[in-house]
């Protein structure tokens, strides 16, 4: 199944998507996603919406340098653990919305990601487990001011402005995270390329790891790492993150 959220006229609601395009089916669902759910009998066709990001994170949890190539490229070794970090809810925009450079940064970095939406409250979840604590997976782009990163020797401000972390399109329940590709394109050029088996740490390990730490709920979000290719975006541009299974994730770039 594919859970997304719109704004219609009728208001905001958690949908069920069926079909692809603007002819997409989007039938609302009771209360939310988590569980199984339970449908009003409203529908509407996706033209006649807007798609929102999926889902609205108590937190949104980041394991830094999962790619082996990403890590070389930012002049270290990859880590022997995950790197966790963090991104504040405010930050979660949904597809289309504009990602909005700060002035006080001069390079504002694309990180394109799979992301792991958590469906019920877990702790101390083994690897062998993490598919029972997840609800489904989507599409993220980690965005960075990376001069603010590098400024300050840890990574909360570069991470955290408003609009720096788009999700979306929606949420797919039936995903296989093991081995899909990821793209990142900016002006549909092709900036970064990978696939997910080649994350050093996979979804089981990072769900394990990040619980023994803290309290997973609902509907939070953990993104798995960019690949190698980062780089700058500027006003005027766009850029669009596809995971093969799930779709694409498209934002425009503008100054403050």
């Amino acid at each position: 199944m594919r859970l997304g959220r719109i704004a219609s006229p009728d208001g905001v609601a958690f949908v069920s998507v069926e079909g692809d395009g603007d002819d997409a089916v989007m039938k609302e669902i009771a209360e939310h996603p988590f569980g199984t759910p339970t449908f009003t009998g409203r529908s509407w066709k996706a033209a006649d919406v807007r798609i929102l990001a999926p889902i609205l994170a108590s937190k949104v949890i980041c394991i830094g340098k999962n790619y082996a190539a990403h890590a070389a490229e930012m002049g270290g070794e990859a880590p022997a653990d995950p790197v966790i970090f963090l991104k504040p809810n405010t930050s979660i925009i949904g597809p289309e919305l504009p990602i909005v450079r700060p002035p006080s940064s001069e390079r504002v970095d694309y990180e394109g990601e799979l992301a792991i939406v958590i469906g019920r409250a877990c702790k101390d979840v083994k690897a062998s487990q993490a598919k029972d604590v997840i609800l489904g997976y989507t599409v993220a782009n980690d965005v960075t001011a990376r001069d603010h990163q590098q400024a300050d020797g840890q990574w909360t401000r570069g991470k955290s402005y408003d609009s720096f972390c788009p999700l979306g399109p929606w949420i797919d329940t039936a995903f296989d995270p093991a081995d899909v590709e990821l793209v990142t394109e900016l002006d549909g050029e092709v900036k970064q390329r990978t696939r997910t088996s080649l994350m050093l740490h996979d979804v089981g390990e990072i769900v394990e790891w990040i619980s023994r730490v803290m309290t997973l709920l609902p509907g939070d979000v953990i993104l798995t790492g960019t690949p190698e290719g980062v780089g700058p975006m500027v006003a005027g541009q766009r850029v669009s993150v596809t995971v093969e299974g799930i779709g694409t994730l498209s934002n425009p770039v503008v100054d403050k």
